[in-house]
């Protein structure tokens, strides 16, 4: 009998995992907030409460950026090679690492804390509507813009991007929702602002990676590595679709679809968890 029981709660955690898998793939790039999806999902999986629950929406991240890596490695490719001969190549590679620094500090300091205090449900639903509506606004601004490629954005506005991303550690925020948004505010046109989150995305998310994994790793038993490795490959499928054609998608249409689904999603939560709980 425990045999069964065992053999159906292992496959329900590799149904889990291919969900979480497929859930981060296709919003880890589109300005909803990958790690709310998640942590919602995983509230109503009941499958989020440990430590290792806790872990697994940041360590299945690889997926969706190595995704994102293969289909820009022939401009990374590039880069490394040309940024020692030209300025406009190291440029942009300064650019991207001052827009990761903040990051990459606030994150080293405050992690423990973020995951310990703002890794809920509620914050989560909250940020959702409220970024819905931040993504509204920005849409409906006759914003003028000054830049049309994301390597030539100016060395303070890479940094100030890099501060506005700090805000997706809120989850429910965006990373990519709060780099675009900063973006645009500081004279990116869509297309631009979309495609620097995917550059700001490869320091920002192999770190979280690599950082989460070196705390987990007495959590890794082979059962979890497993688990890990399902979700890493549906998010790697999906996050692949996500970015072979996001950036075309923003160049004729707005926000508004994804303001709509943060409203939409966040309002489902807070009355699930408010209304239908009581």
């Amino acid at each position: 009998m425990h045999t069964i029981l065992d053999l159906i709660s292992a496959h329900l955690d590799v149904f889990k995992a291919a969900v979480l898998g497929v859930i981060e793939g296709l919003t880890e790039f589109l300005p909803v907030s990958s790690t709310g999806h998640l942590l919602l999902m995983e509230h109503f999986f009941g499958w989020g409460d440990d430590a290792f629950g806790k872990s697994f929406a940041i360590l299945i991240q690889l997926g969706a950026i190595l995704a994102l890596l293969s289909i820009y490695f022939g401009r990374l490719w590039a880069l490394a090679t040309s940024m020692f001969t030209e300025w406009a190549a190291a440029r942009f590679v300064i650019g991207v690492l001052l827009a990761f620094l903040p990051a990459a500090v606030i994150g080293a300091l405050a992690a423990s804390y973020i995951k310990s205090h703002m890794f809920d449900v509620r914050v989560v639903c909250i940020m959702f509507i409220v970024g819905g509506f931040i993504l509204m606004a920005v849409d409906r601004m006759n914003l003028k813009p000054r830049y049309f490629e994301s390597t030539e954005f100016s060395l303070p506005m890479y940094l100030a991007i890099g501060v506005c991303q700090c805000l997706a550690m809120i989850p429910g925020t965006s990373r990519s929702g709060a780099t675009i948004v900063g973006a645009m505010m500081f004279g990116a046109d869509r297309r631009s602002a979309a495609e620097f989150s995917f550059w700001l995305a490869m320091p920002t998310m192999v770190g979280a990676f690599a950082y989460e994994a070196f705390k987990s790793r007495a959590e890794l038993a082979a059962g979890n590595v497993f688990i890990i490795a399902v979700g890493f490959v549906f998010s790697f499928i999906f996050g692949w679709i996500v970015v072979k054609t996001f950036l075309h998608y923003v160049q004729h249409h707005t926000f508004a679809v994804f303001a709509w689904w943060r409203i939409i999603v966040g309002t489902a939560g807070i009355y699930a968890i408010y209304i239908l709980h009581q």
